[in-house]
Parts: structure tokens; C-alpha cells; sequence
């Protein structure tokens, strides 16, 4: 079996994979100044509840965004489960050309986005990843990453308009009703929720006008993808394992 480990600035997500199988998985929150030994304790505490046999975790990746934790968790990793995971970063092969700059610049998230999603249809496709930040990642049909843009994430906003406007209460994140709000909290959730979904439509028409692509697919993946399907007119479905789907596949074609 294999560990997928995909460590966010916000929340850090576990996968267990049989073969294409996603056997099982659980979210923790990031805490950078964790240890190595908390991180042994959690890992011990989850494979209890998941009822999981570690001797029969072989292989491990990890996608971590982080970077006091990268050495945190590969240490725990190898004391727990004797094993040394698969970090991806330069040097790991992806089998996708990253066209941009600076390659060693792109997140390890983004490009095990990247993979999974054009692993999945094999077309031209751009990735949405609603998380601490939200990134979108253009493919090209021939599996080229194109690069992408970054925006601040929902929570991000929600939590700066509150602390920035004094009268203006901090609201759950959920759809409202209608776009015209009737009260405050409804006003605040239909500018953050429609607002982004407006956003994102518009940032996927203008990268596929620039780039001239009519033939394409959208992923959503990341923590609030769910609020976007519906609200956006290209999102339709979400895979909130996309993540940790690229790294098995980044596993695969880096497997001895």
C-alpha cells in the first residue's frame, strides 16, 4: 500500500492507497512547530481508527508546501514506518514539461494537480484548487504544464473583511439564497461566494481566450471547491483527492 501525504498551509490531508484504490484517507490541521514524534503519534492514533496494518504500507509520497515541516514529516515517516517517501520537488520525474520561468518554483500541490487531472482525460485542461490560496493551472492538450495564476483564498477574505470593517460580523461559509442579500449576512456570503465564482469564470475564460483552447476539461479540488459547484458556470463536479490522486501517480513514475 501507499501513503499519500499532501501537507497544505492550512489543513494537511492523508491517503492510503491499494493499488488505483483510495482505501482510506483523514485531514489534520497544519501546526508548523509540530515534531516528528507528534506526528508519529497522530499517524499511530489514525491507523488504529482506519484499523490499517503499517508493515503493509511499503511506499510513501509526500506534496508538502511548508517548508518547516517537509523534514518534520519525512522523519516521522521513516521512524514509523520505515520508510522514505517519494517528496516531490526538483529533480522528481513528473513526465510533464513545466513551461514557465522557473520550474523549481511551482508548488509540489500544483503539479500533482497537474498530472492527475491530464492523467484523467487527456486534454487541455485547467485545475482549481480552492485552498489557503486559490491557484488555477493550465495543461496543454499535449500534457504541458502552461503555468497558472494565484488569488487569495475565501477564508483569507472572509477573515480580512472582518477584522478590517469593524461593524461587519465574521459569517459561515455557506450559498446563500439569492445573489441580492436581504441582511448582512447573507450580503457578506453572496459577494464572498458568487464573488469568487465570478472570479474564477472569468480568470478560466480570459486563460482560454489568451491561449486560444475551445477543447478542455476544469478540475475543482481543495477545501471549498464544494461551494463553487453551482455557484460557477464551469464547475460542475469536484475531486477533493485530486491531490493526493497526482501523488500516487507521481509515485508510479518514480518507482525504482
Amino acid at each position: 500500500m501507499l501513503l499519500t501525504i499532501d501537507v497544505g498551509n492550512t489543513n494537511t490531508v492523508f491517503g492510503v492507497f491499494e493499488g488505483e484504490k483510495l482505501k482510506t484517507h483523514w485531514r489534520v490541521q497544519t501546526r508548523v512547530g509540530a515534531t516528528s514524534d507528534e506526528y508519529m503519534g497522530s499517524l499511530a492514533t489514525m491507523f488504529g481508527l482506519r484499523g490499517l496494518d503499517r508493515g503493509q504500507v511499503r511506499h510513501a509520497a509526500l506534496a508538502c508546501v511548508v517548508p518547516p515541516l517537509q523534514d518534520v514529516i519525512v522523519e516521522a515517516l521513516v521512524d514509523f514506518l520505515d520508510v522514505g517517501p517519494l517528496v516531490v520537488g526538483p529533480g522528481v520525474r513528473t513526465g510533464m514539461p513545466l513551461l514557465l520561468d522557473n520550474p523549481k518554483e511551482v508548488g509540489a500541490d500544483r503539479v500533482a494537480n497537474a498530472v492527475a487531472a491530464y492523467d484523467a482525460c487527456k486534454k487541455a485542461c485547467i485545475v482549481v484548487d480552492f485552498g489557503t490560496a486559490i491557484t488555477l493551472d493550465m495543461i496543454s492538450s499535449r500534457g504541458e504544464y502552461l503555468g497558472g495564476a494565484i488569488a487569495p483564498g475565501i477564508q483569507i477574505s472572509v477573515e480580512a473583511l472582518h477584522r478590517a470593517a469593524a461593524k461587519l460580523p465574521k459569517v459561515p461559509l455557506l450559498r446563500p439564497r439569492k445573489v441580492v442579500g436581504k441582511n448582512t449576512e447573507e450580503s457578506i456570503q453572496s459577494g464572498v461566494i458568487f464573488g469568487y465564482a465570478s472570479m474564477v469564470d472569468g480568470m478560466i475564460e480570459r486563460m482560454l481566450r489568451e491561449l486560444g483552447i475551445e477543447d478542455f476539461r476544469i478540475f475543482a479540488t481543495g477545501g471549498h471547491a464544494r461551494l463553487m459547484v453551482g455557484a460557477s458556470q464551469y464547475i460542475r463536479d469536484m475531486d477533493e483527492f485530486l491531490t493526493l490522486r497526482g501523488l500516487r501517480l507521481l509515485h508510479l513514475k518514480n518507482k525504482p
